[in-house]
């Protein structure tokens, strides 16, 4: 098989855990419902509060998280693949991981990502974020090989740096993934040239489940969940910041084909940096 569907989770996740796993788990029935047999919901699912003291209150390690817990059931229960696209664990320390989840049909664990790149920016309106004064940071890409598909990892703000991705296809990355909560002022600046250009660029599709609207903690992120075949050309999309299942079919042959017409990974060659100096005549 090649082809399969895929769903996109569009949430508002707010500073009750319990709300937003049960809201995960309505979104999880309704992607399965539309036939979905891979689902991705957005960065931190399961809890979205900017304090820290709070943040810490309200998570656990991954083995009592329930977000982990629903996932595992749901993955079980419809015979489909449910990735996490992140939430907060307790790694001790003080510190947290921003950190994904992969689930398989018969419920089991297949793999975890942590987020790399942390998102410390100072935007010109007013916005100021230190995720590193938080969380810790991942080591390592990932991609996982399943019966749909070679499933590449990222998370947000992992978007902005192509090498990464460009690393997952190298490896074989059929398909691409950036769960994210974009900052409204962000995703409309960046949001739709970044994914595309992600899976522009790598010959592979990209699927990226968001964040959407004003949430409790203050913040205002973009929504626009999207998923983009190795062409580039947007298959489906929430065109707002409300709560929404996003579903297209991927046929993974694709990537290939668009590899072959546009052999980029190929055709890349290491190459040195020279550097030219101009002096200014003397006068």
């Amino acid at each position: 098989m090649t082809t399969f569907r895929a769903a996109a989770l569009q949430m508002r996740s707010g500073m009750m855990v319990a709300a937003n796993v049960a809201e995960f788990e309505r979104l999880v029935r309704e992607a399965a419902k539309q036939g979905a047999r891979y689902v991705q919901s957005p960065e931190m699912t399961g809890l979205l509060v900017r304090d820290r003291a709070l943040l810490l209150e309200n998570i656990t390690d991954e083995a009592n998280d329930p977000v982990v817990a629903c996932a595992a059931r749901l993955a079980r229960e419809h015979g489909i693949f449910v990735h996490i696209g992140s939430t907060a664990i307790a790694v001790g320390g003080g510190k947290v991981a921003n950190r994904s989840f992969l689930f398989g049909p018969d419920g089991e664990r297949i793999a975890t990502y942590d987020k790399i790149h942390m998102f410390d920016v100072d935007l010109d309106n007013g916005e100021s974020w230190r995720e590193s004064a938080t969380y810790a940071p991942g080591e390592a890409t990932l991609v996982a090989d399943l019966p749909i598909a070679a499933l590449g990892f990222a998370i947000c703000y992992d978007l902005r740096f192509p090498q990464l991705f460009r690393s997952q296809a190298m490896a074989g990355a059929q398909v691409l993934t950036a769960p994210a909560a974009f900052t409204r002022q962000t995703g409309e600046a960046h949001w739709h040239v970044l994914t595309r250009a992600r899976a522009i660029e790598n010959g592979a599709y990209m699927i990226a489940a968001a964040q959407g609207g004003r949430h409790e903690d203050g913040r205002e992120t973009f929504g626009h969940s999207i998923i983009v075949d190795p062409w580039g050309k947007v298959l489906a999309e929430a065109g707002h910041d409300e709560p929404a299942v996003v579903v297209a079919d991927i046929d993974v042959e694709q990537s290939g084909a668009a590899r072959r017409k546009i052999p980029n990974l190929a055709n890349a060659r290491e190459f040195n940096l020279a550097r030219a100096l101009y002096a200014e005549p003397a006068s």
